[in-house]
């Protein structure tokens, strides 16, 4: 299986947050860690995102 790694970009258009509310859940606990791409870089494993955006879904729905 093959992993995709999203960028920062990416992740505010799939999850619709902005950066500050990104970083913020990610303190908070409640949004996945970013993996680390080098000095500078980080991006977000696809299939976490997807993920969480599920379980944001399920709960709404229940």
């Amino acid at each position: 299986m093959q992993t995709t790694i999203l960028r920062l970009p990416q992740v505010k258009a799939r999850t619709g947050l902005s950066r500050s509310t990104i970083y913020l859940r990610i303190s908070e606990g409640t949004f996945p860690k970013p993996v680390s791409l080098g000095a500078r870089a980080v991006g977000w494993i696809d299939l976490e995102i997807q993920e969480w955006l599920n379980q944001r879904i399920e709960s709404s729905r229940n």
